[in-house]
């Protein structure tokens, strides 16, 4: 057997009757990461504490929501189909949340607490992006102990084990595949890296990110999950030969593009709320340190 990373001896952990997840530990503990990062980088820009909490609150779960149903709908055979079951939709806990439908379902909850309390959208979105990434990347550690979504058989010695209970049809004991949730693992955490890059720049040269930071990472976390999703053997929804994902990353790429050079034509300032009460946005307190504000 040549190099490779071993499967994991177990996911799940009991303490009594009580199963401990390690695909729900990975996914809690990038949640935990990302309130605490952007809470520091919501205040940093003049927001107040606890709105990322109260944002959380809400939009984990609904977030969660939207993704498994994103899951279910791109991958309906496994539900729907002759050997489907309907009672696996609510089993999160087996895999199968897709990013796009949390995201969209998360800003959604987000932004309509935001609008209720009188706040911008911009200045949370630029404060949560680089913390999506950091907690998808954590999240995906929970793919590696489910065994599953992992590439196509490769010779290379990080190549990934997988044990005989799921391995896929048609491949033999020891074949090793390539480890995709590692590549999008460390892809995301060079994305967030790169964004806290583009925060600092952006501030300095033009004294406000204007919401490009939310549509930078829509670009940078698709152009890794397009090269990525190619090396996928998972059955997925296919259109016109490519996987479903593969036209959601496309077109969220390109909105992400859109968004990010009309939010540079706009110039759009860092306030925090959309109106002071005189007819005019308040403005967030700009003399906070670089150091903050890069957090």
């Amino acid at each position: 057997m040549p190099a490779a990373i071993p499967s994991p001896s177990r996911g799940v952990w009991y303490v009594g009757p009580i199963p401990i997840r390690a695909y729900a530990l990975c996914i809690l503990t990038g949640v935990f990461i990302a309130v605490w990062l952007t809470d520091r980088r919501y205040r940093a820009r003049g927001g107040d504490q606890d709105v990322a909490l109260d944002i959380a609150i809400l939009a984990v779960p609904v977030g969660i929501v939207g993704a498994r149903l994103y899951h279910v709908i791109t991958s309906p055979d496994a539900y729907f189909g002759p050997d489907g079951d309907l009672a696996l939709i609510p089993q999160v806990w087996h895999g199968g949340l897709g990013i796009w439908g949390g995201v969209a379902f998360g800003v959604a909850s987000g932004a309509w607490l935001l609008h209720h309390r009188g706040l911008r959208l911009a200045p949370m979105a630029d404060a949560v992006a680089p913390a999506l990434l950091i907690a998808q990347a954590v999240g995906r550690l929970g793919n590696y102990f489910n065994q599953e979504l992992f590439g196509r058989p490769t010779t290379l010695p990080w190549g990934l084990e997988i044990d005989t209970a799921h391995l896929p049809d048609g491949y033999a004991a020891g074949t090793l595949f390539h480890p995709t949730f590692l590549y999008e693992l460390l892809w995301n955490l060079a994305g967030a890296a790169f964004l806290l890059w583009l925060d600092r720049r952006l501030r300095r040269r033009d004294g406000a990110t204007g919401g490009r930071l939310i549509w930078a990472y829509l670009m940078v976390y698709t152009l890794g999950r397009g090269w990525i999703e190619a090396l996928r053997i998972d059955d997925a929804q296919r259109i016109l030969g490519l996987r479903l994902n593969d036209w959601t990353s496309l077109i969220v790429f390109l909105t992400g593009l859109a968004g990010y050079l009309v939010a540079t034509h706009r110039h759009a300032p860092d306030t925090i709320r959309r109106d002071n009460g005189d007819g005019t946005d308040a403005p967030a307190d700009s003399q906070r340190a670089d150091h903050e504000i890069e957090a």
